[in-house]
């Protein structure tokens, strides 16, 4: 049986099987999913009896936890483990010899390949937590940092682009590691870290997003279907479907989630005036136009 894989375009994740199932589990069982997803699920792979010894359980144990979350027994976990690492480490190599698609065009896949994703995307997206993230960013009273890593730095950015016009107190950081300690010093309790994270996950994020978590910030991270291992620091988390007929994964399920917030936020903030006056700033300083 495979009931990661529910519905196409939708994967049922181990690690969301086991914060399910938290409720019900052991204190063996308890430490056995701690012990998988510290790691992310990387455990899974070794035999039974090497992650038993890793988890301080029985095997016995191993085995109920994966009856309970509805696997025939340890070997169908592991199988299914194994598919859900796999497709989390993939690399763009791997994916340039995509299966035999006939004479359909490479626009026609994408264009069903997005639709495909979006839906998915708003079919797993919690409202409440679309709320909540809106009214944090929307805040005038909270600071908000942004970062991406190396493919979705241009998520991050337009992020941006968009927030410090609606409202003050907006930064980006900087793409060097080498300069954020002295960002990190702004990151107490009222700073919010937006942090955009997909497969081929970035340590010195998870690092940072650790380290603004320990002095009291928040995070609000934007991942992949899988999840950054930054989820464990998040308070909250909007995981977006980026699977395409392409060699990269696509974010534009990502950037669909932004604009969606953007929206919001600008309803729930005084920004008219703010807007107003960059406008007329703009039509005033003509230099910025480049005109004397």
């Amino acid at each position: 049986m495979t009931p990661n894989s529910p519905e196409p375009g939708a994967p049922r994740l181990i690690r969301d099987m086991l914060r399910d199932q938290q409720a019900t589990l052991t204190a063996a069982e308890r430490r056995l999913a701690a012990t998988l997803l510290d790691d992310s699920l990387m455990p899974g792979l070794l035999s039974i009896t090497k992650l038993a010894e890793r988890a301080e359980v029985s095997t016995a144990s191993v085995v109920r936890l994966a009856r309970k979350l509805g696997f025939d027994g340890f070997s169908d976990f592991q199988g299914a483990v194994r598919e859900e690492v796999s497709a989390r480490v993939k690399q763009p190599l791997a994916k340039l010899a995509p299966p035999d698609q006939g004479d359909d065009h490479i626009v026609s896949r994408f264009a069903r390949a997005a639709s495909r994703n979006i839906n998915a995307t708003i079919d797993r997206l919690d409202p409440g937590t679309f709320d909540a993230v809106a009214a944090l960013l929307a805040d005038p009273a909270r600071q908000v940092h942004l970062l991406g890593g190396r493919i979705t730095r241009s998520n991050a950015q337009y992020f941006f682009n968009h927030l410090q016009i609606i409202r003050p107190g907006v930064a980006m950081l900087d793409s060097s590691p080498s300069v954020w300690p002295q960002s990190l010093l702004d990151m107490g309790p009222t700073a919010t870290l937006v942090i955009f994270d997909i497969r081929r996950y970035e340590k010195q994020l998870e690092r940072l997003a650790e380290l603004v978590v320990r002095q009291g910030g928040s995070i609000v991270l934007f991942t992949d279907q899988w999840g950054s291992p930054i989820e464990r620091h998040a308070a909250h988390t909007f995981r977006a479907m980026v699977e395409a007929p392409s060699s990269w994964d696509s974010t534009l399920p990502i950037n669909f989630l932004i604009e969606a917030l953007v929206a919001e936020i600008q309803a729930r903030s005084p920004s008219t005036s703010r807007i107003a006056a960059l406008e007329e700033m703009i039509g005033e300083a003509r230099i910025f136009r480049g005109e004397p």
